[in-house]
């Protein structure tokens, strides 16, 4: 492994002299430093300013979490493949389901990254700065919250939108103020909303599915009033349900929060937050009582539909999400208030965890604000006192 690494190093050595400052492809040095500083811990150096020394760097923090989007979009895989044979009426075994849906993601990870890290390339040579990090996480979030029958030129679209509109316009990584990932889903939601509902979306019937069989996800079906069957919450548990690849393990979804928090990589205050806050509002909707929604346990709530997914990996994302410590509290259990009150109220979007994470990324800058010059406020009282 040391030989081979030595043999990239020496390779980007060797060319180097043409990408860098008089060379002939000088304007194509972001593209080049993109490389270098994924395959080897960058040696830039700050010049001017304050600044803190760290032995983690964005990509690898970046890299950190795409380690731990893993256990589910493995397990998502897996599930693809069992649905389509149950809903075919085949037997299959664990390498073979494995299979089929790792050949049917596979396709969607590749357009998801070929065109998103084509825009970034792009902006970067253009304005002449170093290629952002922040896509090595978007372009594996985007696909893993899509049906995985979902057309390739639609992800495309999406993926463009999500770069164009919810990033690049605002600067890049680190200065937009939606989660690009969830912008791409909301594009393909609003823009395409027969190809992101419904119960022929979520499962790959590809051979005709059996007789009785239906690929409506349970958020689907209690939208439609049918009442939830409890006998299956070992399968909200593990996810062998229909949704998107990434969201239906909450099992597979811990996984990745362990490693998030372990590492330190994301807040355990706005997580536990959500999930508090969620909880919060599912107890309410008991209480009440007046659709098949709000007589749900408040704790399956948390188990279906994207609500686990989004509380770990995208209320998290610590550009969009709240920055002081009491604003995260907030944020992050008004997130989950709003994604079962969207769920509750509004059937048409059963999905609410998507809606309540970007209405909130608009929100996070003001309750930060908020919070600072209530700070400020009791700092000078203390020191008038």
């Amino acid at each position: 492994k040391i030989v081979n690494m030595k043999l990239f190093k020496n390779i980007l050595e060797s060319v180097k002299p043409h990408f860098v400052e008089g060379g002939k492809l000088e304007k194509m040095y972001p593209a080049y430093d993109a490389f270098e500083t994924f395959l080897f811990v960058p040696d830039h150096t700050t010049h001017a300013g304050s600044h803190i020394r760290d032995a983690i760097d964005l990509k690898r923090t970046m890299i950190t979490v795409v380690l731990a989007l893993m256990p589910a979009l493995f397990f998502g895989m897996w599930n693809v493949g069992q649905l389509h044979f149950t809903a075919i009426g085949e037997s299959f075994t664990l390498m073979s389901a494995f299979t089929f849906g790792a050949l049917k993601m596979l396709p969607l990870i590749i357009v998801s990254y070929a065109v998103g890290l084509g825009i970034e390339f792009a902006f970067a040579i253009s304005r002449g700065h170093s290629v952002n990090e922040g896509y090595l996480v978007t372009g594996m979030l985007i696909p893993m919250v899509m049906p995985i029958d979902v057309p390739l030129w639609m992800l495309a679209v999406s993926v463009v939108f999500a770069v164009i509109i919810g990033k690049e316009v605002f600067g890049g990584t680190g200065m937009n103020i939606l989660n690009p990932a969830l912008t791409a889903r909301a594009f393909l939601f609003f823009a395409y909303p027969s190809f992101m509902s419904g119960d022929k979306v979520w499962v790959n019937t590809d051979g005709g599915a059996v007789d009785g069989f239906s690929g409506a996800t349970p958020l689907a079906d209690l939208a439609a009033n049918i009442p939830l069957d409890m006998s299956l919450i070992g399968s909200f548990f593990n996810g062998t349900i229909a949704g998107s690849v990434g969201e239906t393990s909450f099992v597979a979804i811990m996984i990745g929060a362990v490693i998030l928090l372990v590492t330190g990589i994301a807040s355990w205050r706005t997580m536990i937050s959500v999930f508090a806050g969620g909880f919060v509002m599912g107890l309410l909707f008991n209480l009440w009582g007046a659709n098949e929604f709000m007589n749900i346990p408040s704790y399956v709530h948390l188990l279906l539909g994207g609500f686990a997914f989004g509380a770990v990996f995208m209320a998290t994302d610590p550009v969009t999400a709240a920055q002081t410590n009491t604003a995260k509290y907030i944020v992050g259990f008004l997130i989950g208030v709003l994604a079962i009150l969207i769920r509750v109220f509004n059937p048409a979007y059963p999905e609410g965890m998507m809606l309540a994470i970007l209405f909130m990324n608009v929100f996070a800058p003001l309750v930060d604000h908020y919070v600072v010059s209530a700070n400020i406020k009791r700092r000078l009282k203390r020191v008038k006192a």
